[in-house]
């Protein structure tokens, strides 16, 4: 098939080059054309994935058009805040009748849009012309870029309302080290997938504060009844939320070194200011304004998210990592389900 890939990131690499390997044709819009010069000319991003080398037939470009008249599928791996302004971008630069040739549109980015509170297939769905759910799909679960390019077996899940576009992408993506499953509860997926990296951030506060497995199982197990508890309100089935996109990728983003958003976590328990740790990383931690968009949204909704609270404190309104954690702790007490 004809793949067009937005974004150049280790994400859309990894999978560029996984897809390269089953024999389909893939072009990778870059949005800097100077980073698509340097990744034409280097075939390799090195300060993201050293040594993982993109083919010579995978198409780098910079125009946005170009990529988009080519594609059957296109897969969305652009950083979730930037996603509304990379579609319009299309939208504005392609012309109509080729978004009426795309069979299906496959969100890899996660999160929760700032201002809007959408998720990512509904900003989707806001800005290509007549698009709807049945040409939608998410792809998501634990699937480290870094692992993923080098052939480490991984399983994910590609979640759709419409089955057959599902079970397209189950059929075409899947090798015999990417393993994937479907699912219809698309929200519950991306639920899953943008507030897994709020909980991984508060993970790797713990670990920078010095705390043990203890505290990393607890924060990791009421990470859970916080997607859950927000899943339940918007819409979604519980048992997604113990599959890949939830349990799955939260244990994986939590404890893995190539956890960005536990490396954030990490820095911030160190001392350093949100800017000063966000200069630090090499990469987008999603988690940081997801933070702030799930405590919008559990306000909006009417639920409680004790950790996404205090983490939202301690990112936006300068509350101490010790003073956070010793709320958390002294809380009413309740049942463990509730």
């Amino acid at each position: 098939m004809n793949i067009g890939v937005l974004g150049a990131g280790s994400w859309a690499i990894a999978l560029s080059v996984l897809l390269h390997k089953k024999g389909h044709k893939l072009c990778m819009w870059e949005y800097s054309d100077e980073a698509a010069r340097f990744l034409n000319e280097k075939r390799e991003l090195p300060s993201k994935l050293p040594g993982i080398i993109i083919p010579q037939d995978i198409q780098i470009t910079n125009s946005i058009s170009q990529m988009l008249e080519m594609a059957e599928l296109v897969l969305c791996a652009v950083p979730s805040q930037t996603t509304r302004q990379t579609l319009k971008t299309a939208v504005n630069e392609t012309n109509p009748p080729v978004f009426a040739n795309i069979k299906g549109w496959i969100m890899a980015s996660k999160g929760i849009e700032t201002g809007t509170l959408e998720l990512m297939t509904d900003v989707l769905i806001d800005e290509i012309p007549n698009l709807k759910n049945d040409r939608v799909a998410v792809l998501s679960g634990p699937s480290h870029a870094e692992e993923v390019s080098r052939n480490m077996p991984t399983t994910v899940v590609a979640a759709s309302e419409n089955q057959q576009l599902a079970q397209l992408i189950q059929e075409q993506f899947s090798t015999d080290t990417f393993r994937i499953y479907t699912n219809d509860d698309m929200r519950g997926v991306e639920l899953a997938a943008s507030i897994k990296n709020v909980i991984a951030l508060a993970a790797g506060i713990t670990d920078g504060m010095g705390f043990g497995d203890n505290t990393k199982g607890a924060i990791m197990t009421r990470g859970i009844a916080e997607m859950m508890r927000l899943g339940k309100k918007m819409g979604a089935r519980d048992s997604t939320f113990s599959g890949l996109a939830g349990i799955g990728d939260l244990i994986t983003t939590c404890i893995s070194r190539h956890s960005r958003n536990r490396r954030m976590g990490e820095l911030l328990a160190q001392g350093l200011t949100l800017d000063q740790a966000l200069d630090r990383m090499t990469m987008v931690a999603e988690g940081v304004e997801t933070t702030r968009s799930a405590y919008a949204l559990a306000k909006k909704i009417g639920i409680e998210m004790p950790i996404t609270t205090e983490l939202y404190k301690m990112l936006f309104e300068g509350k101490p990592a010790k003073l956070a954690v010793r709320d958390l702790m002294m809380r009413e007490t309740k049942p463990e389900f509730w």
